[in-house]
């Protein structure tokens, strides 16, 4: 009789909590990245992408609508140290409206991350519109290439007092949640100093962009 009425309570909780989970599962994060958070305004279409043939536009755009990507660095760690190592970061080269085109990043020297770029600074980035809706309403799948996607190789360093500011705000305004992280990880605002530029936005292999051309793009 005890088995049956513990079973028969778990089953009712089981129900309960179900709408509950499935609502977390299905509905957009709010105020922890995508473009659902911040000054974005989450009501408004993605703006359209500019003409494939323009790829320093095409990469300009994907790295201001993207709010993270993926890090890749050379590993500091014993077990693995000299291999590839990737983390996902959050990330913005500006406020809403108004990117600079240079990734800004909000490290802690407790990431894994910080500590190999701390012995190497080489790093490479990845930024795809499939973390946005882009992808989703055409189709695509996130490795194709028509869903649009950035590869920046280049150095991360700290960032100097000049574009503190402007690096904070940055970061702040599209990801508010960081003015609440422990001031006790000694977070610091890091920025990725490009070199190279490949752009995959359609068939045919990566198109090269020079940073010369990526940051003399002008949009609005």
């Amino acid at each position: 009789m005890t088995s049956r009425a513990g079973g028969s309570a778990r089953a009712l909780v089981a129900a309960l909590l179900a709408p509950a989970l499935v609502a977390l599962l299905v509905a957009p994060a709010r105020g922890r990245g995508g473009r659902g958070h911040g000054d974005w305004d989450s009501a408004a279409p993605l703006p359209p992408l500019p003409p494939r043939e323009d790829a320093a536009r095409v990469a300009r755009f994907v790295a201001h609508v993207c709010d993270w990507g993926a890090l890749a660095t050379v590993s500091a760690e014993p077990a693995v140290r000299g291999r590839a190592f990737a983390d996902v970061l959050s990330l913005s080269d500006g406020p809403p409206g108004a990117g600079r085109g240079a990734p800004y990043f909000y490290l802690s020297p407790l990431q894994l991350s910080a500590a190999n770029l701390r012995e190497n600074p080489h790093a490479t980035l990845t930024m795809s519109l499939a973390q946005t809706n882009f992808c989703r309403k055409h189709g695509f799948d996130p490795q194709s290439p028509l869903c649009a996607h950035i590869i920046l190789s280049g150095t991360v360093t700290k960032v100097n007092q000049t574009e503190m500011s402007f690096a904070k705000h940055s970061l702040f305004v599209r990801h508010p949640e960081m003015k609440t992280w422990p001031s006790s990880h000694n977070w610091f605002f890091a920025k990725l100093n490009i070199t190279n530029i490949w752009v995959l936005d359609y068939f045919g292999g990566p198109k090269i962009v020079t940073p010369e051309e990526y940051y003399n793009v002008t949009f609005q």
